[in-house]
């Protein structure tokens, strides 16, 4: 996922992290300096869903807005044993001795 809180939030007007911070804490949500900064400019490590609904009232988005899925960064089942396959040059199938 990709975190895209500094997007959403310059859509809707607020440039500035301290803003930002100033919102939510109207709002019930306390963020320290540095979990702020880290939110701000980062992608969290951890956030409640709690906050995330202060975040969508603050800045009146969806979160579908904060949070931009990545499929490609996926890995999907079998995909390492077909690139093995592809590039090991034989196309025949393994023989089963019993």
């Amino acid at each position: 996922m990709k975190w895209n809180l500094r997007l959403t939030a310059a859509n809707k007007g607020i440039w500035k992290a301290s803003e930002l911070q100033r919102s939510l804490a109207e709002h019930g949500l306390v963020i320290s300096a540095g979990k702020m900064s880290g939110l701000w400019s980062g992608q969290p490590v951890s956030l409640k869903l709690e906050d995330l609904d202060v975040i969508c009232v603050v800045l009146g988005c969806e979160i579908g807005d904060l949070l931009i899925p990545e499929p490609g960064k996926v890995s999907r089942p079998g995909q390492q044993a077909g690139v093995q396959e592809a590039t090991s040059g034989s196309t025949m199938a393994p023989v089963v001795v019993p």
